[in-house]
């Protein structure tokens, strides 16, 4: 995608990585799931590829609705240039709202924000012909949040 402004999916990709939650997006697609948006380039597709994206959506429904406000808090941290705890636990209050029970770790919210403009830095300086690469850690080293 061309722009200045780092892809949607990209801070997906950060804020879920640094969060350690492998529930969002990301995470689902990790597990083999396929979004409609999505298409597929090359090579043979696993067997019961469709049923298992189909189950990976379904177990993560309600934390794919969490990974959205945890972007859209993450990215809210950043332009604001949030830094103290209390400052994040009240945007996060505000920003999860429609969430039970929705808990943050304030100090890897703010640590995804720096990574977040960091990366988005990055990317702003690409120019055609550059690559910006990200890496998903394994599964054996994530936790669940």
């Amino acid at each position: 995608m061309a722009g200045p402004d780092l892809p949607h999916d990209a801070v997906h990709f950060i804020v879920e990585r640094e969060m350690e939650d492998d529930g969002g997006f990301w995470g689902a697609v990790a597990a083999g799931a396929v979004f409609a948006s999505m298409e597929h380039i090359d090579g043979r597709r696993p067997p019961h590829a469709k049923e298992r994206s189909e189950r990976a959506i379904r177990a993560r429904s309600d934390r794919l609705q969490r990974a959205e406000l945890m972007a859209g808090l993450v990215k809210r941290i950043a332009a604001e240039r949030l830094t103290s705890t209390d400052a994040v636990a009240k945007a996060a209050r505000d920003a999860l709202s429609t969430l039970p029970d929705a808990k943050v770790d304030e100090s890897k919210a703010i640590t995804a924000a720096k990574v977040l403009e960091d990366t988005a830095r990055r990317w702003a300086a690409l120019v055609p012909g550059d690559e910006l690469v990200l890496e998903w850690p394994e599964k054996r080293q994530r936790r669940r949040p």
